[in-house]
């Protein structure tokens, strides 16, 4: 059975549409990645899924209920990581997690939580105390202490360092491997690149893309940016045959090729063609 089932989704603000006519199907297990430009409906829509706002139209199952007309059970089975939160700053760490634990009937161990996301050494720490990299991961940890079934994490790496980054990443690899359906939003494309397996690109409230990372636009198609410097000008080609175009490139040169660079379409290039296409 599907984590999560959209058909047609549509959610109106007055006369302007935020969301129209959005499908989605997220498989148990998955991590998929909602991409799109501020006021694209990203939040709109995952607002819909997690239960608080309400839609105008269109059918909408998670974890096989409608979260129009949510229980306290199915509740317990969500984890929630907002884009940011700024309650519990009398709590030391180790008391907001012991808070949150008591609202599950099977949390995860609190200290093993805290150990899990990086903070065993800030667990006596007020919250008013910690970087805001170190509430970032107090934050995702409040969202993981349930042991749930389904994740949604909001821009959840904002304010992190490259290296806190990354580690936050081996984190969410490890709840994949426990079978944990996560939702990611972020503006960081590398980091969907790293952790989706497929991506949605909404623009205008509609769905433009629905893909894994590697066939988005661009990527699809296999091509790969070659460039070099000829009588001083910067040169570039796109091919999908980079092998035989470097090598017919340097019977042209009597040397090394000046400052060649083979490079694959990225994520965040892929998706700025695909967003700017759709809005012109």
């Amino acid at each position: 059975m599907a984590a999560i089932e959209i058909k047609g989704l549509t959610r109106r603000y007055g006369d302007f549409v935020a969301v129209s006519n959005f499908d989605l199907t997220v498989a148990a297990g998955e991590c998929v990645g909602i991409l799109g430009p501020n006021g694209a409906g990203k939040t709109t829509v995952v607002e819909i899924l997690e239960g608080y706002r309400h839609r105008d139209g269109g059918d909408v199952s998670v974890l096989g209920l409608d979260p129009a007309h949510p229980t306290r059970s199915w509740r317990q089975k969500l984890g929630i990581v907002l884009q940011s939160a700024s309650d519990l700053n009398e709590l030391t760490v180790r008391e907001a997690v012991e808070h949150f634990a008591r609202y599950y009937p099977k949390p995860r161990d609190v200290d093993s939580t805290i150990e899990l996301v990086g903070l065993t050494d800030k667990a006596t720490t007020r919250t008013t105390n910690l970087s805001g990299g170190q509430r970032r991961r107090l934050d995702v940890a409040l969202g993981v202490v349930g042991t749930p079934e389904l994740l949604f994490l909001d821009e959840p790496t904002t304010g992190f360092d490259p290296e806190a980054r990354h580690i936050f990443w081996g984190l969410i690899e490890r709840l994949k491997h426990e079978g944990v359906t996560i939702v990611l939003t972020t503006h960081y494309l590398e980091e969907a690149d790293a952790l989706a397996d497929h991506v949605v690109v909404v623009t205008r409230g509609r769905k433009v893309a629905d893909t894994t990372p590697a066939g988005l636009g661009s990527r699809s198609q296999n091509l790969v940016s070659v460039r070099w410097y000829e009588h001083d000008e910067l040169k570039e080609q796109r091919t999908a045959e980079p092998t035989k175009f470097v090598r017919e490139l340097a019977a042209r040169f009597t040397g090394e090729i000046p400052g060649l660079e083979v490079v694959r379409t990225t994520l965040e290039e892929a998706y700025l063609e695909l967003v700017n296409a759709s809005e012109q």
